[in-house]
């Protein structure tokens, strides 16, 4: 069977204007990932991401460490949600508009303590919501359709026409990633939103695949992260 990792993309600036975009740190957990493969003789037949900036630089990151990637491939349906767009379908749904702390946005709020607790407790209800059908989000995707084009994308990241791709990277975002192995397991939509909060930037989902079909190996695995001197490394937004 082939294998696929499937890939959150390493610390963006959370708290800034400008969230699509990684930071020093998250620049450099994308390159301890890479060194994690090299290191074990993993190189990668066919990549895929997103087409977000997040996504591309993740793996340009990753690729400086010296792991043979392909040549990537960007499929928009691996981008993620638009969570202001949600929290505000949220708060108007519920009129609790009031609710947002003074100063901050409907979504990526100012990095503070307080206030970043509250953008994550506004945007678990209004994910809820999401997945429920509760909310009406306008021109943003429904949460059937955002999952099935994940799911989609994933399913091309396992085409097995090509006899020699033994490894696939894909490089997404937390809700794809959630929304897919919820797909896979046969989840409920609420699951997908556990499992999306708890992903960590450049956490993997190992999985295995052929003509039949995909299995998932592993979850959310950070072990380029996981020792003494890098453990507080590990981030999740």
């Amino acid at each position: 069977m082939a294998q696929l990792f499937l890939v959150r993309h390493a610390q963006a600036a959370f708290g800034t204007e400008d969230y699509d975009r990684l930071t020093p740190l998250g620049h450099q957990q994308a390159r301890w990932l890479g060194s994690y493969f090299q290191e074990r003789g993993i190189h990668f037949d066919r990549v895929l991401s997103g087409t977000l900036r997040r996504h591309r630089q993740t793996v340009e990151s990753i690729g400086r460490s010296g792991v043979s990637l392909a040549e990537l491939q960007a499929d928009p349906r691996l981008n993620e949600y638009d969570p202001e767009r949600l929290v505000a379908a949220h708060l108007a749904a519920t009129s609790h508009a009031r609710e947002l702390p003074p100063g901050a946005s409907a979504g990526i709020a100012a990095d503070s303590k307080g206030t970043r607790k509250e953008h994550f407790r506004l945007l678990r209800a209004a994910l809820t919501a999401w997945t429920l059908g509760d909310i009406d989000p306008g021109s943003h995707r429904s949460f059937k359709t955002f999952q099935e084009e994940a799911y989609q994308a994933f399913l091309l990241a396992c085409q097995t026409d090509q006899e020699a791709v033994t490894r696939v990277l894909v490089v997404t975002s937390g809700g794809p990633i959630s929304s897919i192995l919820a797909y896979l397991l046969g989840m409920p939509a609420s699951s997908f939103v556990a499992l999306n909060l708890q992903v960590r930037n450049t956490g993997f989902c190992e999985m295995q695949f052929n003509s039949r079909g995909a299995q998932l190996v592993s979850f959310n695995n950070v072990p380029h992260l996981d020792t003494i001197d890098r453990r507080a490394n590990i981030s999740f937004s």
